[in-house]
């Protein structure tokens, strides 16, 4: 790995992309470098004067904006610690956040200010918002005063004009110097502190260098949350430490958005959900290709040539025309949508990671990735499999190496029981690695299910077939009294429109069914479907919370 910092890279880019746009909002204002690095230096004056030591916790929980990203930069050049929290959190998990970092500041977006209560946090000395930089709280007579008399210090510090020679940024001590404390987004129990140093977020971004390739003042689309590590490096410091030009969409990224984004702005590169992918081909790119097949298409083994360049060209064309490569990570795949895509050649891969990684394990160029894998070791990473026959007999997935955490904050517990002492993580992950070395996951190992017979079943497996049946939104498979239930949310509004009302889709739904039971081993076919009202609720990087309804009597 190279010699330099994280925080050296920072500013060389900064410096070397002094009159590039950096970071535009969505019909909003659009920052060059140049003015990044102005806004930077002004937050240092604020926390210089205020006495925000290096070391010390900012908090930031807001939406995907140009001053998100500034106040994470100012915080991290600094040397203080930047503790970036998801704005889909509710407030409870909020204020419980901000006081077990014992953060100083929070930086903080109007949508998630409305909804925060400053007296359950009581140890910050002040409150400021994203929007603006203005004070929303003090607590503190310094930082009032450095707020309000800020032009003042930063005229006397930069008497002349501010230029590039002046960006000269506090470098971190080493290697294993704390840089971010990001807490995990969980499924069950309070959330927890990922401690990642420098040296994490530094391999993390050379590794997409190395299998990505932007170049400065490549157009990339942020719609990931960048509170969330995936969102963070592979969008934000990834971009920002190489020219890219950001843009962020400031509102929830439904498919419309998202598509009419893109055609305006030609992304070299997006990283997303997998559910924003199957969204986009099962509801815009099949119709446009043949109305009458549309989503059959999913299903049809083998597709001519005129329909394969149809699609392909569709789809880069939906996509802005210039997309190098779409990242996918964060849930598992649609097997079905990425056989498609395999077969249109379109340049998709998969990116497998956590969050106690910074956050990539694995992860191959588009055109090395294996069908339903998600690719390779990253580099500077190792594998091993817990398993007698690691390329046959799935087994817990392990990971160490530069990406790894230093631990979990103020919780050596759990600590200990994810990271072990020889530095394995310990993903909760079953999988398997091809003799070539491929990862293919096949499960969490919660997750897994054990038949009556003793057979493992990985239920997500399942679930990627039953989301291609016609009029399934989503689907949960769910152990009851020793038989596999399904609960599907349909698309009713969907199934209307052909002519399906409640009574012919739970017909339609059944034959299915039993269309999929015969392509699954007795111990794990489907005795019944349950239809639910409400889509499932979610965690933030949009995976269903299983938990809630494992224990449902059906």
């Amino acid at each position: 790995m190279t010699k330099i910092g994280l925080i050296e890279l920072l500013e060389e880019s900064i410096i070397q992309n002094w009159d590039r746009k950096a970071l535009t909002d969505f019909q909003g204002e659009t920052l060059q470098y140049k003015d990044v690095a102005r806004k930077i230096e002004k937050i240092h004056l604020v926390m210089e004067a205020a006495g925000v030591r290096p070391g010390d916790r900012i908090a930031l929980c807001g939406r995907n904006s140009g001053n998100w990203c500034v106040a994470f930069l100012a915080t991290i050049t600094y040397g203080a610690v930047i503790v970036p929290i998801l704005h889909e959190f509710k407030p409870d998990n909020i204020h419980n956040i901000v006081n077990h970092c014992e953060a100083r500041l929070l930086f903080v977006g109007d949508q998630v200010w409305e909804n925060l209560n400053e007296d359950r946090m009581p140890a910050l000395e002040g409150i400021v918002s994203v929007k603006d930089f203005e004070l929303l709280t003090s607590r503190s007579d310094k930082l009032t005063y450095s707020r309000e008399h800020l032009n003042e210090l930063f005229g006397r510090k930069f008497p002349c004009i501010f230029s590039s020679e002046h960006v000269r940024y506090r470098r971190e001590e080493s290697p294993e110097s704390l840089v971010v404390i990001n807490y995990t987004s969980g499924t069950t129990g309070f959330s927890k502190g990922v401690m990642l140093p420098a040296r994490s977020l530094l391999s993390n971004i050379l590794f997409c260098r190395d299998t990505i390739g932007i170049r400065p003042g490549d157009n990339i689309v942020s719609m990931l949350p960048m509170g969330h590590v995936f969102g963070l490096v592979y969008d934000f410091l990834y971009g920002i430490t190489h020219g890219a030009h950001l843009h962020f969409l400031t509102r929830m990224p439904s498919p419309k958005i998202i598509m009419t984004t893109v055609a305006r702005i030609h992304p070299r590169v997006i990283s997303c959900v997998p559910l924003v992918v199957e969204k986009i081909f099962k509801k815009e790119v099949l119709p446009r290709i043949d109305n009458k097949l549309g989503k059959l298409l999913l299903r049809v083994p083998f597709i001519n040539d005129i329909l394969k360049e149809r699609a392909r060209e569709e789809s880069m064309k939906l996509f802005g025309g210039n997309i190098s490569e779409i990242i996918i990570g964060g849930a598992p795949f649609n097997a079905e949508v990425e056989a498609f895509l395999k077969k249109i050649n379109f340049p998709y891969s998969i990116a497998y990671g956590m969050t106690e990684c910074g956050p990539i394990i694995c992860h191959s160029p588009w055109h090395e990735t294996q069908y339903t894998s998600c690719g390779r070791a990253a580099h500077r990473m190792e594998l091993r499999v817990d398993s007698s026959d690691p390329a046959r007999i799935p087994g817990e997935l392990m990971c160490r190496g530069m990406n790894t955490m230093l631990g979990y904050y103020k919780n050596k517990e759990a600590t200990a029981a994810v990271l072990d002492s020889d530095g394995w993580i310990h993903t909760g992950d079953m999988a398997v690695i091809s003799d070539e070395g491929d990862v293919f996951i096949k499960g969490r190992c919660k997750n897994m299910l054990l038949s009556a017979s003793g057979q493992n079943i990985y239920p997500e497996e399942i679930e990627a077939k039953l989301n291609n049946m016609p009029f399934v939104n989503e689907s949960l498979i769910i152990m009851n009294r020793d038989k596999l239930v399904a609960l599907v949310y349909p698309d009713i509004d969907e199934a209307l429109k052909n002519g399906y009302d409640e009574a012919k889709l739970t017909e339609l739904l059944d034959q299915s069914r039993q269309e999929l039971n015969k392509e699954l081993p007795a111990y794990s076919q489907i005795t019944r479907i349950v239809f639910r009202n409400e889509e499932f609720e979610k965690t933030a990087k949009k995976s269903i919370k299983r938990y809630l309804y494992q224990n449902t009597d059906n």
